[in-house]
């Protein structure tokens, strides 16, 4: 066997299973702290993108592109900072459309 394989086999074992799998269930990554951190790394240069064309906007006087822009901003800031706003928006569209979510 190779000694990559062997390692995880023991550990397999070990844990008094020979399904493969109840290693992966009992050892499942931490995605919360993978979130915080993109949000914290993208948000600041997301505000600062959104604040350098609304800027151009408004410099070159082009207001109904402006009031768009903002509004698009809002709402992918809306998305991006509320956490679990997609699964929301998707059980009240579901429920819209008379599709059971229990």
């Amino acid at each position: 066997m190779l000694p990559l394989l062997s390692t995880a086999a023991d550990t397999v074992t070990a844990l008094g299973g020979a399904d493969p799998w109840v290693l992966a269930d009992s050892q499942a990554p931490d995605t919360g702290g993978l979130a915080e951190f993109l949000r914290g790394f993208f948000g600041p240069l997301f505000l600062v993108i959104v604040s350098i064309v609304a800027i151009f906007f408004l410099f070159t006087r082009e207001i109904t592109r402006f009031a768009q822009f903002i509004i698009l901003a809002i709402f992918i800031g809306i998305v991006f900072y509320v956490p679990g706003i997609i699964e929301v928006i998707a059980v009240a569209l579901a429920r819209a459309m008379g599709v059971s979510t229990e």
